[in-house]
């Protein structure tokens, strides 16, 4: 019993914060710890309950993610094109750092290091940001979609937050906030199925038949929370923007700073 309320509170966890940009594998991670939830299953658990977060973003946006699929789409607006080329940066750093990624950064102190970073990124983001050229998705250029790919690499760290850095990118190169935010959450799409799918088949050895229920629950509880985030936060970030969330990070790295080191 005790396994499923974990499950509920770490599902809860991930669909509020895999899209807000404060590092939803930062909180998982911290929480994990001090719910003394850890090791291979733990992380394999992490992995299933992110793609409940993604299945949300795919309800939300079924309409777009179909026109990007069809055989008949028009030319012009948001493309396959520019998600293929904003993926390419992660992807191959990724690819060429997984090991290392996994082994070195995958700890409560290297967390409060991606939360504090990624936070200056973003009051910079906010404090610097330039006349919007793109105010919707169909005005993102392809130029736009690969800078923000690179700056999706700095999620690699643990703690950085992928939204809080493809947010920051976009607005720095000349997106408002909410086609940064909607970019970056029909991104995190193919990324994270990829990701998740690849470290799914390096760790399903860990799962067992007796798993289900409760990777089930983690799971249903991200994808509902998830769509409620999703859509309260593309309301919220019109007008707050991002510094609220990288004092909130700051908060939360002292806090964790005080409490384990």
């Amino acid at each position: 019993m005790m396994e499923m309320i974990i499950a509920i509170i770490l599902g809860i966890v991930e669909g509020l914060t895999e899209f807000l940009p404060v590092s939803s594998t930062g909180h998982l991670i911290l929480t994990g710890y001090w719910l003394g939830f850890t090791g291979e299953r733990a992380k394999t658990f992490e992995i299933v309950i992110q793609l409940g977060s993604i299945l949300a973003v795919v309800v939300m946006y079924r309409k777009r993610f179909v026109d990007l699929l069809s055989p008949n789409k028009q030319q012009g607006g948001l493309s396959l094109a520019h998600l293929i080329l904003g993926m390419i940066p992660a992807v191959v750093a990724g690819f060429l750092l997984h090991g290392l990624i996994k082994t070195y950064l995958f700890s409560p102190y290297t967390v409060v290091i991606g939360l504090v970073i990624g936070g200056v990124l973003m009051i910079v983001a906010d404090l610097k940001q330039r006349p919007p050229t793109s105010s919707s998705l169909d005005d993102l250029t392809l130029r736009q979609a690969f800078s923000i790919g690179l700056f999706q690499c700095l999620a690699l760290w643990p703690g950085f937050s992928r939204s809080g850095a493809t947010i920051s990118g976009g607005v720095l190169l000349g997106t408002n906030h909410k086609t940064a935010a909607e970019f970056s959450f029909i991104l995190a799409v193919p990324m994270m199925v990829a990701a998740s799918g690849y470290d799914l088949l390096k760790s399903y050895q860990y799962l067992t038949v007796s798993d289900i229920p409760l990777f089930a629950t983690g799971f249903l509880s991200a994808f509902f929370v998830a769509l409620l985030a999703i859509v309260t936060f593309i309301k919220f970030i019109e007008r707050v923007r991002l510094i609220p969330f990288a004092i909130y990070r700051f908060v939360l790295a002292l806090f964790v700073w005080m409490v384990l080191f």
